[in-house]
């Protein structure tokens, strides 16, 4: 997968302090805020064809946070 432009972005992450742009590229994110106030980071990821079809034969999509834990997260079609 490759993470990709969305025209809800408003804003840019790039490598984390002591990781190069080599080994993280920066991705384009949309910051928002639900009306509790609660806020939320979302990217958007483009499959390749092959990708697609290890879906469609019941492959599953993995999601890996770096670090010892993983916070609350939300993974969707859209």
């Amino acid at each position: 997968m490759r993470v990709t432009q969305h025209p809800s972005n408003n804003a840019v992450l790039g490598a984390p302090p002591g990781m190069s742009i080599d080994e993280c590229k920066a991705a384009p994110i949309t910051r928002t805020r639900y009306s509790d106030g609660s806020a939320s980071v979302a990217t958007y990821w483009q499959l390749t064809d092959d990708e697609r079809a290890a879906i469609a034969a019941g492959g599953m999509v993995r999601v890996e946070v770096l670090g010892a834990s993983m916070p609350p997260m939300i993974v969707s079609v859209g």
